[in-house]
């Protein structure tokens, strides 16, 4: 005889997408991040949090690397993980939390997009890659809404 059934989590869903080296890119690669977090019948992470953070990174890719550029996402229980992969094998500029003399000056164009990855995601940080590197943050859940009884 059998013992109970186990339940099971679902297996992470994942999307990896090559984006054009272009400006295009980002408006892209937002689409693709509401599309991907609409797919799941309760949404995975803040959706605006994470289009702004992922137009970061890919604005950041196309600015400081050459090469193809790919997005990976990939819905977990606990969120959301997002990565994009460049041919630049140089970390990107510091991903950790700034102390008070190092925040960026208001008044440049130019300084904040690693500043908001680093405050509003759950964590972030790079890896190196076979063919540059991947830099990535991760978004918690969002935790379903409660209803009231009526």
């Amino acid at each position: 005889m059998n013992g109970p059934a186990v339940p099971t989590s679902p297996a992470p869903a994942s999307w990896r997408i090559s984006l054009p080296h272009t400006a295009a890119a980002v408006p892209a690669a937002r689409a693709l991040i509401r599309k991907a977090l609409a797919e799941l019948d309760s949404p995975a992470a803040d959706s605006d949090t994470a289009e702004l953070l992922t137009a970061e990174l890919v604005a950041n890719a196309i600015e400081h690397a050459t090469g193809p550029i790919e997005l990976v996402v990939e819905l977990l229980p606990s969120g959301c993980q997002v990565e994009v992969h460049d041919g630049d094998p140089a970390p990107p500029g510091d991903l950790t939390l700034p102390g008070p003399a190092e925040a960026p000056d208001p008044w440049q164009e130019h300084g904040r997009g690693l500043l908001l990855i680093r405050t509003l995601s759950a964590s972030c940080g790079h890896r190196p890659t076979e063919s540059g590197k991947a830099v990535w943050f991760t978004l918690p859940a969002i935790p379903a809404q409660r209803t009231s009884p009526e």
